[in-house]
């Protein structure tokens, strides 16, 4: 019996899982706890965890190991991630080097696009099998993945099963709060809620239209009690609520009193404050849709973490495809030359794998989620993405859009290596002379420096764009690397260009490169 525990630190929560695998990637949850915990109003009022808050935090993940030591896991086997709220706080690393020494848990600062890629797996996980009654399912249709939290809201759109966009939005339980007391009126709040949204939609759909939306999938403690009291149960891990009846328990809730709500639903009195308004939040985003009815599964981020550790290989083969449609989508959002673009990245791909023995890439990174072939595998898609603003230094600009937007499945230093090596396939200068660069970690400018170079060369098969080379092979020998040709096409444009960017290839692996 191999068993697993997960820790997640929320803006209104701290919360524990420990789950038994049983194999083909299937667990049982053997226990559950939650604590209530103010962080997200602290951070949201005054930009710091408090001193109380902070000793209040310490005594629960302390009572957490106690907890977790009776299954005999120890700190250092538990996964420990936290979310926005202590993300955002200014005082966070102070927080975090405190937990580390009162508690022994080390923990894993999360941004909203990690949340979403831990999210759609546990989502992923427990639709698996399963036989939806509207007809669709996650791999198929056009769906939103909703999770509304303390002080975000998490959205992923699909279209037919693959990522077209993923956001996190600063709409959560203690915003909304903080908005009530501004305005002095729930009916204010309601229509602060519902133009926030309308606002939202236009950037959307700019994805996805939500009108083609025809799947909703709602996640969260809140959406489990509109389950269990206007649903009907699928499976055992899974609800759906028929948009009709949705609306009415909404409505007939928008007058409890928090005391009411505690008393009906059995919760807390802070869930019961925000109860009605985060079902709202639900309620205007399905109102987008087409869709008839609300898929609830009985799953939380805590899952993803726990699948996120399973077996990394797997879980990487069976998250590549989105990723791959993320960035894709970005590529289009930018009108980027997609013949070209698929292109070098398949040439890319062909030379790292062609380069394995040289690479000496086969560890992580220690923050990266992926591993240097995927990350290669998207600077070579979004490499010319920067055309869109002008294409003179579209490098310097492929580097600025990518690092301010949002690719599914990347976290921040996936993104930085991956906005790093578009900037420098076309860079002439040396590296070691750019201040930033020479700032990041060994590792991460080792494979940026190795990864740019194989783009590069990669990028030279196809100076004109017109994708002439269709495949070629790779000889070695103990100071060239040629590349051959079926020789069908005159290459003198790609020989020229091979000359012009081999150099920091020539420099990095020692090898001359010929195009024959």
């Amino acid at each position: 019996m191999k068993l697993e525990a997960a820790i997640e630190i929320g803006s209104t929560g701290i919360r524990l899982l420990v789950a038994e695998e049983i194999g083909n990637g299937k667990r049982n949850i053997l226990d559950r706890s939650e604590k209530p915990i103010p962080l997200g109003r602290d951070i949201f009022t005054s930009g710091s965890i408090s001193r109380d808050t902070l000793l209040q935090c310490l005594s629960i993940l302390n009572l957490y190991k106690e907890q977790l030591s009776a299954w005999k896991i120890s700190a250092e086997e538990t996964a420990v991630v936290a979310t926005n709220a202590v993300r955002e706080a200014e005082n966070r690393d102070s927080v975090l080097d405190r937990i580390s020494v009162k508690t022994g848990f080390r923990v894993k600062l999360i941004d909203g696009i990690e949340e979403n890629r831990l999210m759609f797996l546990a989502v992923s996980e427990c639709l698996k099998g399963e036989s939806i009654s509207i007809g669709n399912n996650i791999t198929k249709a056009n769906s939103i993945i909703l999770e509304v939290g303390g002080g975000s809201t998490e959205i992923m759109l699909l279209e037919d099963g693959k990522i077209a966009g993923a956001h996190s939005i600063r709409l959560g339980t203690i915003i909304i709060e903080q908005q009530i007391r501004s305005m002095g009126s729930i009916i204010d709040a309601k229509r602060y809620v519902e133009e926030y949204i309308n606002n939202t939609k236009g950037s959307l759909d700019n994805e996805l239209y939500l009108e083609k939306v025809n799947q909703f999938l709602a996640i969260g403690n809140d959406m489990k009690i509109a389950a269990l009291f206007s649903g009907k149960p699928i499976s055992a891990f899974l609800w759906e609520i028929d948009r009709n009846a949705f609306d009415k328990f909404v409505d007939e809730i928008e007058d409890y009193s928090p005391e009411e709500s505690m008393a009906r639903f059995r919760i807390s009195y802070s869930e019961a404050e925000s109860l009605h308004m985060n079902l709202l939040i639900f309620q205007v985003f399905l109102r987008l849709t087409s869709a008839k009815s609300i898929l609830v599964p009985e799953t939380s981020l805590m899952e993803g973490i726990l699948i996120s550790h399973r077996d990394i290989k797997d879980v990487r083969k069976e998250f590549h495809p989105q990723i791959l449609a993320s960035a894709r989508n970005l590529l289009r959002k930018y009108h980027g030359d997609e013949r070209h673009a698929n292109y070098v990245r398949k040439m890319s791909l062909k030379l790292f794998d062609s380069l394995k023995d040289e690479l000496g890439l086969e560890r992580e990174f220690e923050n990266s989620g992926n591993d240097s072939r995927t990350l290669l595998e998207i600077a070579a898609l979004l490499h010319d993405i920067g055309t869109f603003i002008r294409a003179s230094d579209h490098n310097e600009h492929s580097k600025y859009i990518i690092e301010h937007s949002e690719i599914f499945g990347l976290n921040k230093e996936d993104i930085e290596i991956v906005a790093e090596i578009a900037l420098y396939h076309r860079v002439d200068k040396s590296l070691k002379d750019d201040k930033h660069f020479v700032t990041l970690p060994r590792t991460v400018r080792l494979a940026v420096i190795k990864l740019t170079a194989i783009l590069k060369i990669a990028d030279s098969l196809d100076r004109a764009h017109t994708q002439r080379i269709e495949d070629f092979k790779i000889s070695f020998t103990n100071d060239t690397m040629t590349i051959i040709t079926d020789g069908t096409h005159n290459n003198v444009l790609e020989k020229i260009a091979i000359s012009e960017k081999s150099d920091l290839f020539e420099r990095v692996f020692g090898y001359k490169v010929l195009l024959n």
